[in-house]
């Protein structure tokens, strides 16, 4: 069973130290620099905010899949529960819910979402891979039937679009609002008896059953946290961009688990870093941000984060190999 102790760090700066992951900040510096001599168009004050703006959704989620990974789980509904909840709450502002209450409309649908797959994954049997997957073909399909394809438009009361366009001190505001969801996770995972035991299921699943541990409870509620959390970048997205985009989401599966692996969470569970976590998900939006300024033919996107996901996943299990 995972060390219980180590998943307690003194400080933060001790956490960030031995995560595992000093490889990823190097190879983030390493592309900072090349970006600085390829496109110096990418070192520009817009282009900065654009790159945290895009990284924000991926972050969210990446946040709250870590707690699934480190728990040696998968959730592939991630960008559909995204789509749906940003339907829903845009569908409640346009008809004329106060924004306090679409809002939690859209996050409430997340975490039903959330709640379904840990039933089907805990009480049911189904594997992790084909419940979320069933549930991110289902999600998807309700956005397109209920849209028909369109996206729902009129999402602009002032009080909602300040979650998602205004500032404070010169920060975009849905930066904040990631930065908090942070730091409540950070001390979820490192500060919590329910922390240390997603670390102990994902490090041995029968171990922690048999030392009394809740597995399937805790296991429901670290997916009702990811459904959460991808609801809450449904609502931060789709206030962004006034309208809820039925292909929103499209992707976000395999841009979240690059964010998470790339940034020391092990597949294999029992092992977690929420800082490579933060890191990750701003190198896949510095990634992208780099292939559209270079030009890069958008077919080719997705071939650059599919290899970054096996250089991840070959340099993790050769990390395990040679520490066996």
């Amino acid at each position: 069973m995972a060390d219980i102790a180590a998943t307690r760090p003194r400080s933060p700066l001790t956490l960030a130290r031995s995560g595992g992951n000093a490889g990823v900040y190097l190879a983030f510096v390493v592309l900072l620099v090349a970006l600085g001599f390829a496109a110096p168009r990418f070192f520009t004050f817009g282009n900065l905010t654009d790159v945290l703006r895009q990284a924000v959704p991926i972050a969210v989620i990446a946040f709250g899949a870590t707690f699934v990974i480190g728990m040696r789980g998968i959730d592939l509904s991630v960008g559909s529960t995204l789509a749906l909840s940003g339907l829903v709450t845009a569908n409640l502002i346009v008809l004329g819910y106060p924004v306090p209450l679409a809002c939690a409309g859209g996050i409430a649908v997340g975490a039903v979402i959330g709640l379904v797959n840990g039933i089907l994954i805990t009480k049911v049997g189904i594997t992790d891979f084909i419940a979320t997957m069933a549930i991110m073909v289902i999600s998807r399909g309700i956005v397109m039937v209920y849209t028909q394809g369109i996206p729902i438009v009129g999402a602009s009361d002032p009080a909602f679009r300040m979650i998602g366009q205004s500032y404070a001190g010169g920060v975009p505001v849905p930066v904040i609002l990631t930065a908090i969801v942070f730091a409540i996770a950070f001390y979820l995972l490192y500060y919590t008896r329910f922390g240390r035991f997603v670390l102990s299921i994902g490090s041995n699943p029968d171990a922690a059953r048999l030392v009394g541990i809740p597995t399937d409870k805790v296991k429901i509620a670290v997916y009702v946290l990811v459904g959460v959390l991808s609801a809450f970048a449904g609502v931060l997205l789709t206030s962004r961009l006034e309208a809820a985009m039925p292909e929103a989401g499209q992707g976000y599966e395999l841009d979240v688990i690059a964010a998470v692996v790339i940034g020391g969470t092990g597949l294999s569970g029992g092992r977690a870093t929420l800082f490579g976590t933060a890191v990750g998900a701003v190198l896949m939006a510095v990634v992208r941000n780099a292939l559209n300024l270079l030009n890069v033919n958008t077919f080719w996107h997705q071939v650059v984060i599919g290899t970054i996901i096996l250089i991840a996943v070959a340099a993790d299990r050769f990390s395990r190999r040679q520490k066996a």
